[in-house]
């Protein structure tokens, strides 16, 4: 059953040295379309390193409805595949979101969803992603493909003919709500999207893990 319409309580978010993306070596791109990247290795999640303090921990329970609440993006009910996490780390939170369309449904979700400015198209993939997000639900991460990569930044609710501006909030916490989001034509007819967004550390009320049921005797 899809539970893309759990949603989910407003929350303050991190976009942790600008919302634009990931590790994908374009920084002349990003310089002008504003944005910095998050994984880059400026700012909160560019210093993140994967085991790097023994508060880090992947929340249990997170399901696809809960984190797209939380992001503000809808999944489509005709997506398949959704899987979801959410890190808590001592310095700043990472949810992470992916699902597969259509190519068609992939155009028509980003139409829905349209960036903060151009999507980008890399110039080179990343052969050392410092970054373990997605790898924690079993599939690559976005930075490390060249081919069919498109990336940018969606800000529900936001103008989405307004560019990030990074110098508005230097330290890079921001109500604004945008998310990073990778679109990975993969196969012929099937697109994955990517969503990564950042969050100060306790902020998001996080889902009750499940009870552990008793072994039936």
């Amino acid at each position: 059953m899809n539970d893309a319409h759990d949603k989910t309580g407003g929350h303050r978010r991190t976009r942790a040295a600008g919302v634009a993306l990931g590790t994908l070596a374009l920084l002349g791109a990003l310089t002008a379309t504003g944005c910095s990247a998050p994984d880059s290795g400026t700012g909160p999640a560019g210093d993140r390193v994967p085991g790097q303090t023994v508060d880090d921990r992947w929340v249990e329970g997170v399901t696809p409805g809960w984190m797209s609440g939380h992001m503000g993006v809808d999944i489509p009910a005709v997506a398949q595949g959704a899987r979801a996490g959410y890190q808590v780390t001592s310095r700043f939170d990472t949810g992470v979101l992916t699902f597969t369309l259509t190519r068609s449904q992939a155009r028509a979700f980003l139409a829905a969803y349209p960036p903060a400015g151009e999507l980008l198209e890399p110039t080179a993939a990343v052969t050392d992603v410092r970054t373990h997000d997605f790898r924690h639900l079993g599939v690559p991460e976005p930075e490390s493909f060249k081919k069919g990569m498109r990336y940018g930044s969606v800000c529900p609710g936001a103008d989405p003919t307004a560019s990030p501006d990074p110098l508005a909030d230097p330290y890079g916490t921001s109500d604004t709500g945008c998310v990073s989001l990778y679109a990975h034509d993969y196969a012929p007819d099937r697109t994955r999207i990517y969503l990564r967004d950042h969050y100060e550390p306790g902020i998001s009320p996080l889902p009750e893990t499940p009870p552990t049921s008793s072994p039936t005797r």
